[in-house]
């Protein structure tokens, strides 16, 4: 099993922006959407440092957390972002049979395998769509990822409540979900679901490390008896009252309907480069692809200070997939005619 911890499952999107010769001026391998956290929130935590002194008390932004899907607050944890979460989870639960759904963010997986857990791959190919009767009928913990990372697909909401069932915990990782205009296949209020939310990724605050899960008081109860004191700082719960507000809420939607219409314009330059396929429906702020020799072109567009996604590192995966996040309309041109003009050099 040691093999499957590193450094494969280890590996984000980060690292293609460290040691390397050639500064980054195109990041488009870290899904995180802002630059930096809006004005508004960067005051509300500016305002925040006054109040430092004092040990970090979750029950407001719990509270606000609750009230914006619609659970009570013995149903909601926050955590130091999503990360420690699926270690908390890794920790509490004692899974016969834990199965991760492949192609996904890989911490789930690597957090069970850390916890000393055995852990088998569903894989999906073609369209990666889930098919709920395929995933082995014994596993009585299933997690995925929705919409998943790195494939963009969004799973019906119907389809993912259909691997529940006596004795099955079901964990849904939905960090991009407020990435969708209109959250149409969100469980976060779902009463027998697990869902795991992200803060990092819409409002530009990956440094701050804040996120939280959603699920039966049981296990949240379980959950908060294994998380270390203080997990979330001051700032961090600041951060998630702010962004969980409803005029947040609102700009979250649009910031999504952007995106939105960045994807479109990405996918429409993307067409026009040969041999470049995009086997799914892309619904997430980044967009899955399929192209032979994509480790050396990512290497040729790294050397130009562009950074894509290796796709490799991802289970189901191999060599000729990278992942790119959804830039503005400038940046991926940019992108495409970089990739246009390495495309043309080696033909």
């Amino acid at each position: 099993m040691g093999e499957r911890t590193a450094p494969g499952l280890r590996h984000h999107g980060d690292a293609e922006l460290r040691d390397a010769a050639v500064p980054v001026r195109h990041d488009f391998a870290v899904n995180v959407r802002l630059s930096e956290p809006p004005r508004w929130l960067r005051d509300r935590l500016a305002a925040g440092l006054d109040t430092l002194a004092a040990y970090p008390d979750a029950r407001a932004a719990t509270g606000t957390i609750a009230a914006r899907h619609g659970r009570t607050v013995d149903e909601v944890l926050l955590t130091s972002g999503a990360a420690e979460a699926f270690v908390l989870l890794a920790r509490v639960l004692r899974p016969r049979r834990a199965v991760v759904v492949h192609p996904q963010f890989t911490e789930p997986e690597a957090a069970l395998l850390a916890a000393g857990h055995r852990v088998d791959r569903h894989v999906l190919a073609g369209g990666f769509t889930l098919d709920p009767e395929a995933v082995p009928a014994d596993a009585d913990l299933v997690m995925l990822g929705n919409p998943t990372n790195p494939t963009s697909v969004l799973h019906p909401a119907e389809t993912v409540t259909r691997l529940l069932r006596p004795g099955r915990t079901v964990v849904v990782d939905e960090a991009f979900m407020d990435a969708v205009p209109g959250e149409p296949e969100t469980l976060a209020g779902h009463p027998d679901v697990v869902v795991i939310r992200s803060l990092t990724k819409t409002w530009g605050l990956a440094g701050l490390r804040v996120g939280y899960v959603l699920g039966p008081a049981a296990i949240i109860r379980a959950l908060h008896e294994a998380q270390p004191l203080w997990s979330v700082s001051s700032l961090g719960l600041i951060a998630a009252r702010a962004t969980c507000e409803p005029d947040a809420v609102a700009e979250a939607e649009t910031l999504a309907k952007q995106a939105d219409q960045d994807r479109d314009h990405l996918l429409a330059r993307l067409a026009e480069l040969p041999d470049v396929t995009v086997p799914a429906v892309s619904r997430a702020p980044f967009v899955l692809v399929h192209t032979p020799r994509a480790a050396a072109l990512r290497d040729r567009l790294r050397a130009e200070g562009v950074a894509l996604r290796r796709g490799d590192t991802f289970p189901g995966l191999g060599p000729d997939w990278l992942r790119i996040a959804v830039r503005d309309r400038a940046a991926t041109d940019t992108l495409i005619d970089l990739w246009k003009r390495q495309t043309a050099t080696r033909r």
